[in-house]
């Protein structure tokens, strides 16, 4: 079982920067693929980014540019660094931890979300 603990929302103006964190449990943290994901009210949860075991990455094209994801193995946690923040940025961001073996899918966990508002 891993717990994801998201930290960090709150509310940035727009152009401004927040980091986000998220802290897992257990010791396998380095074998997930992480990822956040963002969410508004009456919309489908969407990806924003993704960070494999080996460091890749990926962005949803409307952040490109502008968020990096990272993961510290050592310290268990992945962050998502949003620069140059617009109001459509706003949502609720959850961290995603996804283990795979042989591209089979045998664990996903979510943490409880933390809020994001970019407004003036």
């Amino acid at each position: 079982q891993v717990q994801l603990v998201e930290s960090g929302g709150g509310l940035v103006q727009p152009g401004g920067s927040l980091r986000l964190s998220c802290a897992a449990s257990g010791s396998l943290f380095s074998l997930y693929a992480m990822a956040w994901y963002r969410q508004t009210a009456g919309k489908q949860r969407e990806l924003v980014a993704a960070i494999t075991t080996g460091g890749i990455t990926n962005y949803e094209d409307s952040v490109k540019g502008r968020f990096t994801i990272s993961r510290d193995n050592a310290k268990n946690t992945v962050y998502l660094q949003m620069n140059n923040s617009k109001p459509e940025d706003t949502a609720v961001y959850y961290c995603n931890a996804r283990r795979y073996r042989s591209a089979k899918l045998l664990s996903d966990y979510w943490g409880q979300g933390t809020q994001v508002t970019v407004s003036s």
